[in-house]
């Protein structure tokens, strides 16, 4: 397995939250979006030159800042 951050993902790629770098207003405000350590998410699209990552998190889809995913660390299955 591997672990990498979330817009090093390919888009349609999943994995499994293992850390969020950062205090405790990252972590609370991805908590409250549905992002925390042991969720699944998957990477949808992201756009060109550091743009928005649309991710799907259960049901929802979201749309977070490149700088917000990449603090999200998940672990990919190869």
């Amino acid at each position: 397995m591997e672990t990498m951050n979330l817009t090093q993902l390919e888009s349609g790629q999943s994995g499994e939250v293992v850390f969020i770098e950062g205090g405790r207003n990252v972590t609370c405000k991805l908590s409250v979006m549905g992002i925390r350590v042991g969720v699944t998410v998957t990477k949808i699209t992201s756009q060109l030159m550091r743009g928005p990552v649309s991710i799907q998190v259960g049901g929802t889809q979201l749309a977070i800042g490149y700088g917000m995913a990449r603090r999200i660390i998940v672990e990919v299955d190869e």
